[in-house]
């Protein structure tokens, strides 16, 4: 198969084309802007594009499939270009819809823990011995890559992003892929530009349990409100799995979970991983995994980059990173520590980097979010597109103790007026922003 990519240095897409190339198929690609760890890894494998650009010249009746990014303008040269020559054009879900038609897909949604979920239900399967094809937004240990696929695979495991598909398909993503298993996490409304309500937000979920296959499960968080409105109205057909934050105890800064087969020591940590661990055992049980099986397992999963990492400690202090972004992920991010470290002190610096966290009507909603907070530093850029909050409507969110800072090197010399000493500094920031200059000034602080 040729197949060609339309913006290939996506997240998701350049992780596919690699795929495909693994499996023999022979890939091209462009795309205008290739970030990091994209260009690398397309490097790696030869894939990465010679230039950057739009070149309509690549296309030619000789490529069998286009793969058209969500990032991809409807006015893309090379979309037009293919339309022109009746090419088949699909977007990265169709695309995983039509290679695991025949499969059992597992979609693990919701507005926040689904990441987490697809993490750990990966991490189970591989320890069991279960191949799976698999998509998923994060780097996990002991996997090459954010997705695969195979031939002799029969489960599909998809992390199920409610964004839009693509350019010329305004479906979320999750409505696409059709699941056996479904999970429905959490729903905070989000992604204001494509959804300007909270109910055209919430409506989205409600059609993806519309969707799902006929005698198939729906997995979800019964705390939700919205989420069990949902579940007691899905077809009589398909089951409705409840679950919610199971028995645990933190004993020396250590999380235990508890139940009928002994007390497990974790390596993660905070209410919202409990219930994520409860969602990825109700999957695993449906694949087969025995629930003592999975507890064992589990106990050995150490996380995601930049989901509560740990990347600096000395004794009694440590540094973390986060992408919590939403009111209710910084609520329970602040509120993981505070519960973990009762006897440390907690310092936040928290970066507002997300359109809905840049937008007045969605922004009040993060009011007491860092309440209780030691410090509290908040970080964003007035010149980014679309930002309609300022410096006196985040003080008047967070608090008048909430220092703002609008340039990293105003925020790194506050960063190092402070003392570690007995304490947690949590960033809550993007990818970019904890970059190896904010890694190595944590471990400068704290081991030098």
């Amino acid at each position: 198969m040729k197949v060609h990519f339309i913006a290939i240095g996506g997240a998701a897409m350049h992780n596919l084309a690699i795929a495909l190339h693994k499996k023999g198929d022979v890939v091209t690609g462009s795309d205008d802007e290739i970030e990091e760890p994209s260009r690398s890894r397309l490097a790696a494998n030869g894939l990465l594009p010679s230039e950057l650009g739009w070149f309509p010249e690549k296309l030619s009746d000789e490529i069998d499939t286009v793969i058209l990014g969500k990032h991809a303008r409807p006015d893309n040269p090379e979309l037009l270009e293919a339309k022109k020559l009746g090419l088949k054009i699909c977007s990265f879900p169709e695309y995983l819809f039509q290679q695991t038609r025949d499969k059992v897909r597992v979609v693990i949604s919701g507005s926040h823990g689904k990441t987490t979920i697809t993490a750990m239900v990966l991490f189970v399967l591989r320890r069991m011995g279960i191949k799976t094809d698999y998509l998923i937004g994060s780097q996990i240990d002991g996997f090459s890559t954010g997705l695969s696929l195979s031939d002799e695979n029969r489960i599909a495991i998809f992390e199920g992003d409610e964004y839009l598909t693509s350019a010329i398909d305004k479906r979320p993503k999750f409505h696409v892929y059709q699941p056996h298993i479904a999970v429905i996490s959490g729903i905070e409304w989000d992604h204001i530009d494509a959804f300007p309500t909270f109910d055209d937000y919430v409506e989205q979920f409600r059609i993806f349990s519309k969707l799902i296959e006929r005698d198939g499960k729906l997995i979800f968080s019964e705390k939700d409100n919205n989420i069990r409105e949902i579940a007691d109205n899905v077809r009589e057909d398909v089951t409705a799995i409840p679950y919610s934050i199971p028995d645990y105890d933190i004993i020396s800064g250590v999380t235990y979970l508890k139940n009928k087969y002994g007390s497990f020591p974790l390596k993660i940590f905070g209410a919202h991983n409990m219930q994520n661990i409860e969602a990825a055992r109700l999957v695993c049980r449906q694949i087969g995994v025995k629930d003592q099986d999975f507890y064992e397992s589990i106990a050995e999963f150490s996380g995601l980059p930049y989901r509560m990492e740990k990347i600096a400690f000395n004794g009694n202090s440590s540094v973390f990173c986060d992408l919590a972004n939403t009111p209710s992920n910084v609520l329970a991010s602040v509120d993981a520590l505070k519960r973990q470290f009762p006897e440390r002190k907690l310092l936040i610096c928290l970066e507002l980097y997300t359109g809905s966290s840049l937008s007045s009507s969605y922004f009040p909603q993060y009011t007491g979010s860092l309440d209780g907070v030691a410090e509290k530093l908040i970080y964003f850029d007035p010149n980014k597109k679309d930002v309609q909050i300022s410096c006196d409507d985040i003080v008047s969110v967070f608090g008048k103790e909430c220092i703002v800072f609008n340039n990293k090197e105003d925020l790194l010399g506050r960063l190092n007026s402070l003392s570690l000493k007995d304490a947690n500094l949590l960033f809550m920031t993007s990818r970019g922003f904890v970059s190896s200059e904010i890694r190595g000034w944590a471990r400068k602080m704290l081991l030098d």
